[in-house]
């Protein structure tokens, strides 16, 4: 017998004659499943086993029998009442009875003799309320499960938060105060600092995306380039994994698409197939025409998954579950994000493995553009040139941000003036006209949203304004610019980007700052 047919049962236990048998069968009778009970103790162990109600003689509740059963249901879920039906002689007084209805409350008395209409009318009631306590049981269990995965999901976040701060931590300690910074030294800090990048942009892709603030730049794209440029992204990670990276891409594969975000659902895939398959193994890229859709296959022989793993791969927190061994690194969360971008392209991920050991595929599906919208793009660029440096203000409250940050920008070429606080970095705006002013949002007393209008007011459209925030979501980029700025930039701050745009000549830089601000996405 399954569990269900079990919790549907109405449990019966009349010992005198043939009432047992009886009522069971005028239950069934009315599509009721029943079940008879010899004596109390096989109640008690049918209880336990589960059941959607109780019928019982009143003669069943002598004292003795009634604290039994009221210790055993006090050991009932929260979200469970068991209904009791109690047949019960016109004008009898029972104590046992009333301490169970005082007690349980959800006990309800059918006077003897018996009318059947009458109790199968109260057998369907007392079915259709334990129905409802299994959906509430069903909901709770749900929110448990979810909030152990998420404890589990944030006691993992610390561990991978913890794991590139401890190298950093470890590589700063090891330099020695007025020498220069040994390369390797360097190097574990870049990747390290890396690494806690991308943890908190896989955090806030998924936040982005489930609160429904992503917005796609949707233009016509090859699916193949934009997978073969992805496959070589990802090629000297799987070398230094030591896999081979296989690819096979056809042509004029065009879609309808933002191919920063489809990129990334490329890449997220890849990553997680590379991480998941041993030294030696084969991953395997390619992308086909099927029909009126375009279906990109990664196709792994890793350690592949169990049917229960498949079936919640793209699920957040899916991975909280793993062991200990994290060498790998990363949330595990790259596959939500993927499933998440690519239904907001209209398309299909699924997942597929034989099982442990045996190898995963990570298939998408997205629709063709139709062939009367399929044209050639050429993107254009706008043209850069250092032979014009630029004089920079930097307006920063953090002494170590300040200061590397000026290292940074002057090292390629700039003239750099920094103000720790809005007083300052004011009348350096006022005093010296400088071409470019980025300015931190979070500073202390008057905030950087007030520096722009004020430099608005007293300097017109110069200098260009640039902040620099925490925060990247669509409100915070509007916000900026209703106060003057003219582009928004997230921290950490992407100095390859910053620099690509100070290499502009003097009179393209506005065109060029303008261009990002428009390129960026509203949810950086």
């Amino acid at each position: 017998m399954t569990e269900l047919s079990i919790e549907s049962r109405l449990l019966v236990l009349a010992p005198t004659g043939r009432d047992a048998p009886l009522t069971c069968e005028l239950l069934r009778k009315a599509d009721l499943d029943a079940a008879p009970c010899r004596d109390l103790d096989a109640l008690c162990a049918e209880i336990v086993r589960g059941c959607a109600g109780v019928l019982v003689a009143e003669e069943v509740l002598r004292p003795s029998n009634t604290l039994r059963l009221l210790s055993l249901l006090s050991a009932q879920p929260a979200w469970s009442d068991l209904p009791f039906i109690v047949f019960m002689g016109e004008g009898a007084t029972n104590p046992g009875l009333t301490r169970l209805v005082r007690t349980l409350g959800n006990v309800t008395v059918l006077d003897r003799p018996v009318r059947p209409v009458a109790m199968i009318s109260l057998a369907r009631s007392a079915l259709r309320a334990r129905r409802r306590q299994y959906e509430a049981r069903a909901v709770l269990e749900a929110r448990e499960l979810a909030v152990e995965r998420r404890d589990q999901f944030l006691a993992m976040l610390g561990h991978e938060i913890r794991n590139p701060l401890a190298a950093i931590r470890l590589a700063v300690d090891a330099v020695v105060p007025g020498e220069p910074a040994p390369p390797r030294h360097v190097a574990i800090i870049g990747r390290q600092s890396a690494m806690l990048g991308r943890i908190v942009d896989d955090l806030l892709d998924v936040a982005r995306v489930t609160s429904g603030k992503v917005q796609l730049r949707c233009a016509l794209l090859d699916l193949g380039s934009l997978t073969t440029a992805a496959v070589q992204t990802a090629q000297p990670s799987a070398q230094l994994s030591g896999l081979e990276l296989e690819e096979h891409c056809e042509d004029h594969l065009t879609i309808s698409g933002d191919a920063v975000r489809l990129e990334q659902v490329v890449s997220n895939i890849l990553a997680n197939a590379i991480k998941y398959t041993p030294r030696g193994g084969h991953v395997r890229v390619a992308a086909r025409r099927d029909g009126e859709r375009a279906v990109l296959t990664v196709r792994d022989d890793g350690t592949g998954m169990s049917p229960e793993t498949v079936a919640r791969v793209f699920e957040l927190f899916a991975q909280a579950d793993g062991t200990l061994d994290r060498s790998q690194g990363g949330l595990g969360i790259g596959l939500t994000v993927a499933h998440m971008l690519v239904e907001l392209h209209g398309g299909l991920i699924e997942a597929h493995s034989s099982g442990v050991g045996k190898g995963s595929t990570i298939t998408v599906s997205l629709p063709l553009a139709l062939p009367a919208l399929v044209a050639v793009e050429t993107p254009v660029f706008v043209s850069e040139s250092r032979s014009n440096k630029h004089r920079v203000l930097l307006v920063e409250d953090s002494e170590d941000i300040r200061e590397l940050m000026t290292l940074l920008i002057t090292s390629a070429g700039h003239e750099v003036i920094a103000a720790p606080d809005v007083e300052t970095g004011l009348r350096i705006a006022i005093e010296q006209a400088p071409d470019v002013a980025l300015v931190d949002l979070g500073l202390p007393g008057i905030d950087g949203y007030d520096v722009a209008r004020r430099c608005r007011e007293r300097l017109g459209s110069e200098p260009l304004l640039i902040a620099l925030s925490g925060y990247g979501q669509a409100e915070d980029t509007l916000k900026t610019r209703a106060a003057g700025f003219d582009l928004h930039l997230v921290k950490p701050v992407d100095l390859s980007r910053l620099r690509a745009l100070l290499a502009h000549e003097r009179s393209a830089l506005r065109a060029a700052v303008e261009a990002e601000a428009r390129r960026a996405p509203a949810d950086q």
